[in-house]
């Protein structure tokens, strides 16, 4: 993907058919997995969002400050400027019933921040096979699961950069080695995973085969999609992991637009499960959910957009790291600065979250939404609630680039304090009760 060259006589151009293939698509299914019908064999397209961030960086009891206040994926500042995503996407058509889109991710985030250490990747790469069986079209390579909202959009439609808790932390299940060299700590309940051993996240996407289509009747719109695939981190080649099935149903009422910006409304249900093997054993995760999303008028004054989505999971919650290593004693490494993974079917977390938008001008959106995470409420001492109010403010140059103001006020709750030792809660609770709220200055920008 590095040495792809992109001719600059036709960045005007690249933009345009950017444009063009979002506005002439149904749905996320159609628009991630298809080309439009006139679209030519190669299409270059892409985007990158640089960010400044802010958070005052409050230390905890033990005069660390804990990765909740510090800017990931590096954790080395609550203060910094990022590259968060960049990505070159090229796509097109083979033929009238063939399609492919490949898709680089270049930006410093959890998906390319693998073993400690800086690792771009290939994100999207697959095959859409369609006519060929009535009502199926078959999409073979690395593709987007099946699953929640927030997962499925592509960037035109990102109504905060940031996504909500729950997604954030029970969707973008991180990856460990399977087979350590050396027996993961016990921790508790669960396991201490140092970082060396993460294999980061997949961003949504697993290697698989999909069946999906989508089927009008008037304003009506019915789309299925349905996936087989390993799950397993994109990055590392060099082990396989178990099946992952993941499928979506939603029904829609189209107003009229289209793409991502159509005005509609639709309702959706998912699921996905797997047996992901961890310590030379093989347990049960499952992650469910159910939502409704509406939008009408985009890019219009007055144009507004509202969803809610709850989501529930069990098997393989993870917990990160709370500290990074540097300045915690040796004694306290397992606990404090290794990762926490609860892999047993027992284990369970929900969440859900509430947004909308209102464009006051054509070019002027305000935003507003509530998250709410409950995680490991089987789990006493371990269980923890992230709640985030967050306020957004945006200008959109185009229907593709925009800046964005964004504001996050965040509280961490500890529901069974008493089931920590007296002498333990200190830590815990300064952590909790510290909890930054954060800003962010960003940018989506497309070519």
């Amino acid at each position: 993907m590095g040495r792809i060259r992109v001719a600059v006589c036709c960045a005007c151009g690249i933009a345009v058919l950017t444009f063009t293939q979002a506005a002439s698509a149904a749905n996320w299914f159609e628009l991630q997995g298809v080309s439009p019908a006139l679209a030519p064999l190669v299409t270059v397209s892409g985007y990158f969002e640089p960010a400044y961030t802010y958070l005052p960086g409050t230390a905890a009891a033990n005069g660390q400050v804990p990765h909740l206040n510090m800017i990931g994926p590096n954790f080395t500042s609550s203060d910094s400027f990022n590259i968060d995503r960049a990505r070159l996407m090229i796509r097109g058509n083979i033929n009238k019933d063939i399609s492919y889109f490949l898709a680089g991710e270049f930006g410093n985030n959890a998906f390319t921040h693998v073993g400690g250490g800086y690792t771009p990747g290939l994100l999207d790469g697959h095959v859409t096979f369609s006519h060929y069986i009535p009502g199926v079209r078959i999409e073979a390579g690395i593709i987007r699961a099946p699953g929640p909202e927030q997962a499925m959009q592509g960037y035109m439609a990102y109504n905060f950069t940031s996504f909500a808790n729950v997604t954030t932390q029970m969707m973008l299940q991180p990856f460990y080695n399977p087979n350590p060299s050396t027996p993961y700590a016990v921790s508790g309940p669960g396991y201490a995973v140092p970082g060396s051993d993460g294999e980061g996240n997949n961003a949504f996407r697993y290697t698989g085969v999909e069946a999906m289509d989508w089927f009008r009747n008037g304003p009506w719109e019915f789309t299925y999609g349905a996936m087989v695939g390993n799950f397993g981190p994109l990055t590392a080649t060099n082990y396989s992991n178990s099946p992952l099935v993941a499928a979506r149903l939603q029904e829609s009422y189209i107003f009229g637009g289209h793409g991502p910006f159509q005005s509609s409304v639709t309702g959706f249900v998912w699921y996905q499960h797997a047996n992901p093997n961890f310590n030379g054993q093989s347990y049960s995760m499952t992650r469910d959910g159910i939502g409704i999303a509406y939008m009408q008028g985009y890019m219009h004054q007055w144009g507004r957009w509202a969803k809610f989505e709850y989501m529930r999971g069990s098997g393989m919650i993870a917990t990160p790291a709370v500290f990074s290593s540097a300045g915690i004693p040796a004694l306290q490494q397992n606990a404090l600065a290794d990762a926490q993974v609860y892999p047993g079917s027992q284990n369970t977390a929900h969440g859900y979250y509430i947004s909308g938008g209102l464009f006051v001008t054509r070019r002027i959106e305000m935003d507003l939404r509530y998250d709410y995470y409950d995680r490991l409420p089987n789990l006493p001492a371990q269980e923890r609630t992230f709640s985030t109010w967050a306020v957004g403010l945006q200008y959109h140059f185009t229907p593709l680039t925009r800046v964005l103001l964004d504001y996050y006020v965040r509280n961490v709750g500890i529901p069974n304090l008493g089931a920590i030792p007296p002498a333990q809660r200190a830590l815990p609770e300064s952590i909790a009760n510290g909890a930054d709220n954060e800003i962010a200055l960003q940018a989506v920008i497309a070519f």
